[in-house]
């Protein structure tokens, strides 16, 4: 049996939920970004939580959210964990964890060797972290753009926390990911879409299925 936890992020109905439970995911990722076609609001985002069977993680993705925003979501949201997904700083970081008294994952963006600093850094005050692709320069989206960054940078080496692998992920391709960087936890959210914003219930299980082989 596999130990590899997979997240599935950017669910927006009751079926996505449920296709993620069934698939035997450890994580369940609300978005709540205006911008991203997988944005939910709180009202939405409360309602799939309730839904979700015991053992599902509920992950709440934000960006650079200020306070009023996080206790509105952490008011009415049943969350297990908080994602940090904008450019807030370690003592950011560490602030809302103390403030909410939630583990607290923070992604960081990899694109050459000179990003693996910043790993270190968060890894001293942040419960997860997440290596993700880092988005291109002006994009609208800091991650779900479906782009993967050279695996090999991270590949075999340890922080301080457990670290979650994202960035254009696949049902195809998560298995040589997964070996070649020794990742016990991996991220998904186009990866297993039929159009931005849709998941599809069949990729899902294929990518929980792919990972869980390994």
């Amino acid at each position: 049996m596999s130990d590899i936890r997979v997240k599935i992020c950017g669910l927006r109905t009751e079926a996505d939920v449920l296709a993620v439970a069934a698939a035997g995911a450890a994580y369940a990722g609300f978005v709540f970004f205006a911008k991203s076609p997988r944005n939910v609001t709180v009202d939405q985002a409360r309602g799939l939580a309730l839904i979700a069977p015991p053992g599902l993680a509920k992950v709440a993705l934000t960006v650079d959210a200020d306070d009023a925003a996080l206790d509105a979501i952490v008011g009415a949201v049943p969350l297990d964990m908080l994602q940090l997904h904008g450019h807030e700083s370690p003592d950011r970081v560490a602030a809302v964890r103390a403030r909410y008294g939630l583990p607290v994952m923070k992604a960081v963006g990899v694109a050459d060797e000179g990003d693996l600093a910043a790993l270190m850094d968060y890894s001293l005050v942040a419960d997860q972290i997440l290596i993700d692709a880092k988005p291109p320069k002006n994009a609208d989206l800091p991650g779900g753009n479906g782009l993967s960054f050279d695996w090999r940078l991270v590949a075999q080496r340890r922080w301080l926390r457990p670290w979650m692998l994202a960035g254009g992920l696949t049902p195809d391709n998560v298995a040589e990911a997964i070996r070649l960087t020794n990742a016990r936890q991996v991220d998904v959210s186009s990866g297993v879409e039929s159009a931005p914003g849709v998941k599809d219930a069949a990729r899902i299980a294929a990518f929980v299925t792919a990972a869980g082989a390994v």
